[in-house]
């Protein structure tokens, strides 16, 4: 079985691993200037479609945080360990009630696993194909905020089992983090947007789209045991960058080989595997709708 390395050459693999701090920064402010100006179109314009726009992308702002606390546990947002950690922490993971110290060694031992049977992730996508109605029943839960109350009574119940990245490990820093966010909104005149516009999505839109990110990552693969099959890129058109897959999280299958490369050098890698005409034999679909008619079956 070829290994990651038999892909890339090392002249390539050495240009994909360059670090920029600028865009590690960049990519955070991205995120939470998206999230503050959903607040505010709403604000300026306040109706219920500016709200459902305003829920739906501050909630996928919050998985694109998740993203970039996924990074900064690879080492890649910044290259001082201190500023990539503590931003990881403090402006992705903390808000989230999320922690990145549990996080980073339950993600290795995923990255070392992955589809195996010992594979701490194999429950998010043993499971499937399910039928429509268990989709249906899945996605209710997390439109409803069941999923997200179970997640985390599940995280404070164990201090072992992390729910996407959080743990009971004190919640005095994400207590911190979060007053921190309201008393941002109170001084501008919204504290009730904290409710209406980080905790409701927490609870609902990103519940969901994580959950299509964990079914389009590896659920119903081709071979659990080749390293181009046993995760999957997913090739996101805008409305899905923007609603559903933020921050290069598409292309999973480029990270499982080579997961030192920071996220947004990902197209990069996958642009050169079809240079080398590698496609064919990767786990690529196009778009979450392609993906979700493999996993749900149309019964």
């Amino acid at each position: 079985m070829p290994t990651a390395g038999s892909y890339l050459s090392r002249d390539e693999l050495r240009l994909l691993r360059k670090r920029s701090d600028w865009r590690g920064a960049w990519m955070v402010a991205h995120a939470w200037g998206l999230i503050f100006g959903a607040m505010a179109l709403f604000a300026w314009w306040p109706n219920p479609l500016t709200f459902l726009l305003a829920v739906t992308v501050v909630g996928a702002r919050q998985l694109g945080l998740g993203i970039l606390m996924h990074d900064a546990a690879h080492g890649l947002l910044f290259h001082d360990r201190r500023l990539n950690d503590w931003v990881g922490n403090w402006l992705c993971a903390y808000p989230q009630l999320l922690d990145l110290d549990i996080y980073r060694p339950y993600h290795f031992e995923h990255h070392r696993k992955t589809q195996q049977p010992d594979d701490p992730d194999l429950p998010l996508s043993a499971k499937f194909p399910v039928s429509r109605a268990s989709f249906l029943r899945k996605s209710l839960r997390d439109l409803t905020g069941v999923t997200f109350f179970r997640q985390y009574r599940a995280a404070m119940d164990s201090p072992t089992r992390p729910a996407d990245g959080g743990a009971k490990r004190g919640l005095a820093k994400p207590l911190v983090a979060n007053l921190a966010l309201l008393a941002v909104l109170t001084a501008v005149g919204k504290p009730h947007y904290y409710l209406m516009f980080w905790a409701l999505p927490l609870a609902t839109w990103r519940m969901w789209v994580t959950r299509l990110r964990n079914i389009a990552e590896h659920a119903v693969v081709r071979d659990n045991n080749d390293p181009l099959l046993h995760a999957r890129t997913t090739i996101a058109n805008p409305l899905e960058r923007l609603f559903i897959a933020p921050y290069y999280v598409n292309y999973h299958l480029e990270h499982h080989l080579y997961m030192w490369i920071p996220c947004y050098n990902l197209p990069k890698a996958h642009k050169l595997f079809r240079r080398k005409e590698l496609e064919p034999r990767m786990e690529i679909r196009r778009g979450y709708g392609a993906v979700l008619r493999l996993a749900v079956k149309q019964v």
